[in-house]
């Protein structure tokens, strides 16, 4: 199948689409003058996936204040239908236009399309208890008032795939290249390269953008901030991807392993603390130069790792990256240099100093996902929990014994193993709010019952000419 190049010019002017924290009235005075005649108002469900409520040009005041309603009953894991009435709050701060003229699906002959990211609140404008966007808001508050600011940076990978001639998505690659290959070998890069140009356009910055180490696999690597900005980076950037791989003739997928035998897409996530004096987590006087609430935040990160994992890994098929053999972390450890432990310490002192969360893959929704690392570290933190020595050998090497003998628990097997770890743990509990855990749990609770009740080919395979 042919792959649709897309050149540079069909994007808008970054001038358009990138503005300065803006006002009310200068939200509506910058969509007047480049023609915008639809906003759409942006939110995430309990699983991650984005959804958004399109309003025309004469709405648009009543939509920046907050007047805007939808039937939250049709929606994961919002609301009962005989509760269903939500309303929009726009967060100004977010407002962006899509950075391509409107054409295909999203074509419109008379203006621009334009975004904003919402909270959820109840009729009576209170916040919604199901808004993950809120519920990240409500941990970050609690690190402020210890005096921290959370700042993040993942590394969402992704893959691209061909589409059939019907339009419909396969896991056939796109091309035979390996980790930072280049053309020729390497055919997304044209692709890659207009996604870093969208995202550019937004407010992006950039700091990389290569190919991964399975065929089809890619990553592009967006600066580090504090979570809640990084949270909503990640949404956008997850609907840029598969919008761009679209336009392109691909398809772009954030599923964890789709493909056997291959590496699978991960997200590492870089933390930090920071507080009025700087970085937190950096102590000039230690041997290591990490002070001790770095050291007690990633105490409450390995603590908290086996219920956590049902967050940030929270489909089926996120335990089939979490295994052996494919560069993925599989047991609770952390080291200063290699990367087989669940957390690694990279090199870099001063501003720079963090803690790297390797277990984490792009399919989690990025405010709960945040959320509860935040809630584990406090945790950490609060309580000064200290972890066990770093490891300095391959973790993956170790015999039974040996990790046994270093205490070096392994992460839950499959999701039910991780949602049943999820529901003993209070702090992620209370850091989810009983709306969102409750219902967090009974959808991940229905996925794996379907899955373990399903029959799967390899099954039929292995047993029908056998038993």
């Amino acid at each position: 199948m042919n792959v649709t190049t897309s050149p540079r010019s069909r994007h808008i002017e970054a001038s358009a689409a990138l503005v300065p924290n803006m006002d009310r009235q200068a939200i509506l005075e910058h969509m007047r003058d480049h023609q915008v005649r639809f906003l759409r108002m942006q939110f995430t469900d309990v699983t991650g996936a984005i959804k958004n409520v399109e309003v025309p040009s004469s709405q648009f005041e009543k939509a920046l204040d907050g007047e805007i309603m939808f039937d939250g009953s049709s929606i994961e894991g919002f609301t009962r239908i005989e509760e269903s009435d939500m309303l929009l709050r726009p967060d100004y701060s977010t407002y962006r236009i899509d950075p391509w003229p409107s054409r295909g699906v999203d074509w419109s002959e008379h203006g621009q399309v334009a975004h904003i990211i919402c909270d959820v609140l109840d009729p009576d404008g209170t916040p919604f208890a199901g808004c993950p966007r809120q519920t990240l808001k409500r941990v970050c508050a609690q690190a402020a008032e210890l005096g921290f600011t959370m700042n993040c940076g993942p590394e969402a990978e992704f893959f691209l795939f061909l589409r059939r001639e019907d339009g419909a998505a396969t896991t056939e690659t796109h091309d035979a290249a390996g980790y930072f290959d280049l053309a020729p070998l390497d055919l997304g890069q044209a692709c890659r390269r207009e996604i870093v140009i969208a995202l550019e356009a937004l407010g992006f910055e950039i700091e990389a953008a290569h190919h991964e180490v399975a065929p089809g696999q890619h990553e592009i690597d967006f600066k580090y901030g504090d979570a809640l900005d990084t949270a909503d980076k990640l949404a956008t950037f997850r609907w840029v991807v598969r919008k761009v791989a679209r336009d392109m003739g691909l398809h772009a997928t954030f599923m964890p392993k789709p493909i056997q035998g291959q590496n699978g897409s991960g997200m590492h996530v870089h933390q930090s603390l920071f507080t009025e004096e700087g970085n937190a987590f950096f102590d000039e006087a230690a041997e290591d130069g990490i002070s001790d609430v770095m050291r007690w935040y990633v105490g409450g990160l390995l603590k908290h790792a086996r219920a956590m994992v049902a967050i940030t890994n929270p489909c089926v098929n996120s335990y089939k990256r979490l295994v052996p053999g494919y560069e993925a972390p599989t047991h609770l450890a952390w080291s200063m240099r290699n990367r087989s432990p669940l957390i690694r310490v990279p090199a870099r002192r001063g501003l720079g100093t963090r803690c790297e969360l390797r277990m984490p893959d792009p399919s989690c929704n990025p405010y709960l996902a945040f959320a509860v690392m935040l809630a584990a570290g406090l945790d950490g933190v609060k309580n000064r929990i200290e972890p066990p020595p770093p490891v300095s050998g391959n973790v993956y090497r170790m015999s039974e014994r040996e990790r046994k003998r270093l205490k070096i628990r392994s992460l839950p097997a499959d999701l039910g193993e991780a949602v049943a770890n999820l529901e003993k743990d209070k702090v992620l509990r209370d850091a989810l709010g009983g709306h969102i855990f409750d219902q967090f749990v009974l959808a991940r609770k229905a996925e794996w019952q379907e899955y373990i009740a399903a029959v799967h080919p390899w099954e039929v395979e292995r047993y029908l000419t056998t038993l």
